[in-house]
């Protein structure tokens, strides 16, 4: 089987080896010649190109370019694609892309591998990376059955937990546990960084162990992919967004009327509900 990825990065070449030590055939596209050479050095593809009819051999591409560009990706392929071809992307934010997408290609499954590391391009790409983690697929009622179970069938193999879900349901739910901890985590750096005395700015980040460095790592991420989930998903991290700042506000409201019972009642219940999270 032949499988072509467009975007060499972190998820597209990650895909790519884990899948060529199956066995399948990788066929890579890349916008830049230097990523292209460097990912045939590494063996993360068999062949590589900058040109997309490199995809007219492939039974199945991923798309995995940032989400600004799937849709106008998927144009330009088009032309180059066998009609029994399948397409799937791996876009974090799944109802506008799948809208788009699945009007230019009715053979598209969207989908949404969950899995990452803060590094970028094509030496970050490493084996394993999806191993027990979950891997998200959101057709619709018109998406082919067949389509979706060999998508379902390739995320198995890379040793993924397969969900089966609405891109709608996906946005929700991902806007709570992705979305919304990126903004909180940006906002909490942003807010340190106000502290108007530096001296004790300075301290605090000489003082700053492993706490600080969890809770802010996503938000010291890569700038255009919280643009991106903010513009893509706007809707549904807006409502995540407001029901986090009026719990806030509650908590915040306990310190100041120094109700303390209240406080540790609501931390003995985050304490219990964290335990219900897939970590």
């Amino acid at each position: 089987m032949n499988i072509g990825i467009v975007g060499l990065g972190l998820i597209g070449g990650s895909i790519a080896l884990d899948l060529r030590s199956r066995g399948l055939n990788i066929l890579g596209v890349s916008s830049r010649q230097q990523t292209c050479d460097r990912a045939q050095e590494r063996g993360v593809v068999s062949e590589a190109s900058i040109n997309l009819s490199l995809m007219a051999a492939a039974d199945l591409v991923f798309i995995c370019t940032p989400l600004g560009a799937i849709e106008s990706i998927v144009q330009k392929l088009i032309p180059h694609l066998s009609p029994d071809t399948i397409l799937t992307d791996v876009g974090s934010v799944k109802t506008p892309i799948v809208q788009a997408v699945s009007d230019l290609w009715p053979n598209f499954v969207g989908g949404h591998p969950m899995a990452g590391t803060t590094e970028s391009g094509i030496e970050a790409a490493v084996r394993d990376l999806f191993v027990g983690r979950p891997y998200v697929v959101t057709p619709t009622a018109e998406t082919p059955e067949a389509a979706v179970e060999k998508v379902e069938e390739i995320a198995r193999l890379l040793g993924a937990k397969v969900y089966r879900c609405g891109p709608q349901e996906h946005d929700r739910a991902v806007a709570w546990i992705s979305h919304l901890p990126l903004m909180a985590s940006a906002t909490l750096v942003a807010a340190c960084d106000r502290e108007g005395d530096r001296d004790i700015v300075n301290l605090a980040q000489h003082l700053a162990s492993s706490g600080f460095r969890d809770t802010s790592r996503v938000g010291g991420g890569n700038p255009e992919l919280g643009v991106m989930v903010a513009k893509y998903n706007r809707e549904q991290l807006l409502r995540s967004l407001s029901i986090y700042r009026d719990t806030l506000d509650q908590f915040i409201s306990d310190i100041e009327t120094e109700n303390w019972q209240a406080l540790e009642q609501k931390l003995k219940l985050t304490q219990q509900a964290r335990d219900n999270y897939n970590l």
